[in-house]
């Protein structure tokens, strides 16, 4: 039962960072839109 708990515990903290990583690369692109927006 343990061993089960910890792999869905690595497996959530997995899906946190990779919805983090998403999250910052979906921030960055709309920066940089913008940006570009703003410079022209």
């Amino acid at each position: 039962m343990s061993k089960k708990d910890d792999h869905a515990n690595v497996d959530l903290r997995g899906t946190l960072i990779s919805v983090f990583f998403v999250g910052v690369v979906i921030v960055a692109m709309w920066v940089i839109v913008y940006s570009m927006y703003v410079a022209r």
